[in-house]
């Protein structure tokens, strides 16, 4: 059964985020600003990449998700999108013995028909080899749009309840949430978006409903567990109330 969504229950305060989402956004501004390809920008992007996740799993986040290739990036310049797919490849066949031994999970979730088939190969044997791991879930989505992700998990709740045709009214959170392509995991307490920018930018938008929304000037490639740390002390001074009043909070149980 998956996790309950936070609008339904209220998930136990900690001073660690169960759930960090994550875009990573700035690289190519970064390597702009130093006279680089923006491919570079990305290539240094990975390097980030690593040192969240080593930091997260010391730290006691138990989920990890990653927006690293939107449904909209297709728009992007083709030698860039050429150049992302060339690096997805390349870091998964880099990274999967590493990820299998400190005992991360990985799932990638988004459309990932669009790909071509080596990548969809890559992606299921890193998914199959590291099925067994619990000490981090670490999630990528890829050609992945929040709006997306609502309309497929509808299409296949029609599928599977037809009976839903006649009677709307019968459809309910609970009913959909299994097909949503985060169901495995709760929603996330924190979300943090690098490069200074301020929206989600279609990226979870069912699953981002009560999380907190933390943004950052520092690009990509320079964020650190000095930045994550400091992401997670301002998480800690938030008051996560979910429709209740402050007095509620203190009020003891």
């Amino acid at each position: 059964m998956p996790p309950s969504s936070t609008t339904l229950s209220i998930p136990s305060p900690s001073d660690v985020p169960r759930h960090v989402a994550v875009i990573m956004d700035g690289n190519g501004r970064w390597a702009t600003q130093r006279y680089l390809p923006r491919t570079a920008g990305h290539a240094r992007g990975v390097q980030a990449v690593r040192r969240l996740v080593e930091a997260c799993g010391t730290r006691g986040v138990q989920y990890l998700t990653l927006f690293a290739f939107s449904s909209e990036n297709w728009r992007r310049p083709a030698d860039e999108v050429s150049m992302l797919m060339r690096l997805f490849i390349q870091t998964l066949e880099k990274q999967i013995d590493r990820l299998e031994e400190q005992g991360v999970r990985l799932r990638v979730v988004g459309d990932l028909d669009a790909f071509e088939p080596h990548l969809q190969h890559l992606i299921l044997d890193a998914q199959e080899r590291t099925s067994h791991n619990t000490a981090l879930h670490l999630t990528i989505a890829a050609n992945y749009g929040g709006r997306w992700d609502i309309l497929q998990a509808m299409r296949q709740a029609l599928v599977a309840h037809p009976e839903l045709a006649d009677k709307p009214h019968a459809l309910s959170e609970a009913m959909l949430l299994p097909y949503l392509t985060m169901a495995f995991a709760p929603e996330p307490d924190l979300f943090i978006r690098t490069g200074g920018e301020q929206r989600i930018s279609n990226f979870l938008i069912w699953q981002l409903a009560y999380t907190e929304l933390y943004f950052t000037d520092e690009y990509w490639p320079d964020f650190n567990e000095k930045q994550l740390d400091a992401a997670f002390e301002w998480y800690r001074s938030r008051e996560r109330r979910f429709g209740r009043t402050s007095a509620q909070l203190t009020k003891p149980s």
